[in-house]
């Protein structure tokens, strides 16, 4: 028997060209799974904006704000 034909190369694609298809599909599937997501509060949401929105919202009042801020900037 030929040596190809057992592996799915020798007589047409076979088998073996269909797995590396899916893993590069799960693969693409599951970046754009995490970079679409922000999980709530953003990975790629800064300390600083944090800070910003927290003391927009009302959850902090000014001089907490200021001192917050001014241990983020040290």
């Amino acid at each position: 028997m030929d040596p190809y034909y057992w592996w799915g190369w020798g007589h047409g694609f076979g088998w073996m060209g269909l797995f590396p298809l899916v893993f590069i599909a799960a693969c693409l599937f599951f970046m754009f799974w995490m970079f679409s997501r922000k999980g709530g509060r953003g990975a790629s949401e800064s300390a600083r904006e944090i800070l910003d929105r927290r003391y927009a919202k009302g959850e902090i009042d000014k001089r907490q704000y200021e001192e917050m801020k001014h241990a983020l900037e040290a």
